[in-house]
């Protein structure tokens, strides 16, 4: 029997692979993946997606790859990535997917600990990078390229190579499919994490098809959406948004360098975009910016976002707007809200927002410009969704519902509890992580927050990032950082104080904002050094923070701050690969600064 023909099995349809297989069927003369190459797009329709990821299929098992086998997907954004994911769900191999960006001993802290045997990888970078720690990795028998690498070693061959080599028969493929169990592990993820070694989180594909159908549901989503997929893959937020893009016959346009986002923006004018907040908030700073130097430009922008936010404020009550904000809604858009509606790419179908909070600031600016941001929640052990708006059930400053299929209930210290059908088996190798994780069916998920009176779910804090000082005050740090972050000099503040008599902050600032305030203050220097350490640019810069912060409870107010040199990237590893301050890196990074800070304000005597 030909894969393409219909098995006489009755397969389950919850499975990654035999959705896919229906999408393809029903989709397949629509383009489903394009790429930037040169000044034009590269595209692939379902059908011709479907062709490679059966034929591709039918070569791992000819490679000896068993249901259950892990294989490796390191890799930026590229249409193959994906190619290569639904080929392993259509073998029932288990996907684990490294980021880009992960240094040789993180590849060999996964690859090891998940026994991969086959690893698809994008080019020469990633393979030296396994070359490096091969001898630690007896699990791995190949290495598949993306790109074409002179590499003299057998056990390493082009992806295009090992198509070529696929068996015309493609019945080994069917019957794996006609066995398919949607309760079956289809990826471990390792979560990237702010402290510790990561852990593979097993995720099943009823998992993420669970999840495909509910927001298929709740969003009108047709074939002639399309997406842009630029957080990485390995994280299981654009994992599972591509599987929704994929299930609705929509276009998706991979980036594969996050850095390019907002030219890709604007070249490819996606309709669906799903974002970390760190977007949202660089397009917010930059329009407040660019009309800072001008009072007058100012005084527009204000009446502007003033005007849009009458408007919207009244359309969410479900109340036409008064006339006197609707007459002047056109010429407040022409003014203003154009420029960001064309920095986002244009008019947008969904427009969502995970992996950290984001400031209600944000959503109401993005609101006031014609752009509804929907923020969810989740989390790498719940595949990831956990609670969702949707475009006529939102609230600002809250997460969503949670999930149809899904429970909440709060625990210890107001603790988010959740159990649903997109829960995590269990972290890899570890029952005692999993068994500390999951207590009778429910995952702690490390947050607190509650339930609110309309059933929307708000985010407060992280538990492990609460602030305990010594006199015995709880802080939570992220609210106060999310006030620092509405000025543009703060790129990323580190409040500190954990068993410390008072807070503390460390800075580490948007150097262009940086070098633009010592200008404004007539300070001359050298080195960028020079200026971080020069009194009258911190006293400024206390200055700043005692505003933000003035309405905050004495114990809440900062004492101290320094400013950092340092960049924070994901290469330094002060950041996670969503964008996310590894907390416990900076204070380890700079612990002698900490503490020379704590030192100077300590009494003496």
């Amino acid at each position: 029997m030909n894969a393409t023909q219909e098995s006489a099995v009755a397969r389950d349809p919850g499975h990654v692979g035999v959705w896919f297989a229906d999408s393809a069927a029903r989709h397949g003369d629509l383009e489903a993946t394009r790429i930037r190459v040169g000044s034009g797009w590269v595209t692939q329709t379902y059908a011709a997606l479907a062709d490679q990821v059966t034929a591709l299929a039918a070569r791992l098992i000819d490679l000896g790859v068993e249901p259950g086998d892990r294989v490796a997907l390191f890799a930026p954004n590229r249409p193959e990535w994906t190619a290569c994911d639904l080929a392993c769900a259509s073998v029932r191999a288990i996907s684990v997917p490294l980021y880009s960006t992960s240094t040789p001993d993180q590849v060999r802290h996964i690859m090891a600990d998940s026994t991969s045997c086959v690893a698809f990888v994008a080019g020469a970078a990633e393979v030296d990078k396994i070359i490096e720690v091969w001898d630690a990795l007896p699990a791995l028998a190949r290495v598949i390229t993306f790109d074409e690498v002179d590499v003299p070693d057998p056990r390493v061959n082009s992806l295009a190579s090992e198509l070529a080599a696929a068996p015309s028969d493609r019945s080994s493929v069917a019957a794996r499919l006609d066995q398919a169990d949607a309760a079956e592990v289809v990826s471990l993820i390792y979560t990237s994490g702010t402290t510790g070694n990561p852990k593979g989180v097993m995720l099943t594909h009823r998992g993420f098809t669970h999840q495909v159908e509910v927001l298929t549901r709740f969003f009108d989503i047709t074939p002639s959406e399309h997406s842009l997929c630029f957080l990485p893959l390995s994280h299981a937020l654009e994992r599972a948004w591509t599987y929704v893009v994929l299930w609705n016959g929509c276009l998706n346009t991979y980036v594969p360098d996050a850095r390019q986002v907002a030219e890709m923006l604007v070249a490819a004018q996606p309709t669906m975009l799903v974002s970390v907040p760190r977007l949202y908030e660089k397009v917010f700073l930059t329009a407040h910016q660019k009309v800072a130097d001008s009072p007058a430009k100012r005084a527009v922008f204000t009446w502007a976002l003033r005007v849009g936010g009458r408007n919207q404020r009244a359309y969410r009550k479900g109340r036409q707007p008064a006339a006197l904000w609707r007459a002047q809604l056109r010429l407040a858009d022409k003014l203003v809200f154009a420029a960001v509606r064309e920095a986002m790419g244009g008019p947008k179908t969904v427009l969502a927002c995970g992996g950290a909070p984001l400031r209600q600031e944000i959503e109401e600016f993005f609101s006031a410009c014609g752009l509804l941001v929907l923020q969810g929640y989740g989390l790498t052990e719940t595949s990831p969704l956990v609670s969702f708006p949707s475009p006529v059930n939102f609230k600002f400053g809250t997460v969503g519902r949670v999930m149809p299929g899904g429970e909440v209930r709060l625990g210890a210290d107001g603790e988010i509890l959740y159990r649903g059908p997109n829960l995590m088996l269990g972290y890899w190798n570890d029952p005692e992580a999993t068994a500390a994780t999951i207590v009778d069916g429910w995952l702690h998920t490390g947050d607190v927050g509650y339930v609110d009176t309309d059933g929307y779910l708000v985010i407060t804090d992280r538990i492990k990032d609460l602030i305990i000082t010594s006199t015995g005050k709880n802080i939570a740090p992220a609210p106060i950082e999310g006030l620092l972050a509405s000025d543009p000099l703060f790129e990323y503040s580190v409040l500190l104080g954990d068993n410390r008599p008072y807070l503390t902050l460390l800075v580490a600032p948007s150097l262009p904002a940086l070098e633009g305030l010592g200008r404004q203050l007539q300070l001359t220097w050298e080195h960028r050094s020079d200026l971080i350490t020069n009194p009258a640019l911190i006293a400024e810069m206390q200055r700043r923070v005692g505003e933000l912060t003035a309405r905050l409870a004495r114990h809440e107010q900062i004492r101290d701050l320094r400013i950092l040199i340092d960049e924070f990237t994901q290469d330094n590893g002060l950041l996670t690969p969503t964008l996310k301050v590894r907390r416990r890196e900076v204070e380890k990074r700079f612990a002698e600064l900490i503490e020379e800070m704590y030192g100077r304000l300590r009494p003496k005597g």
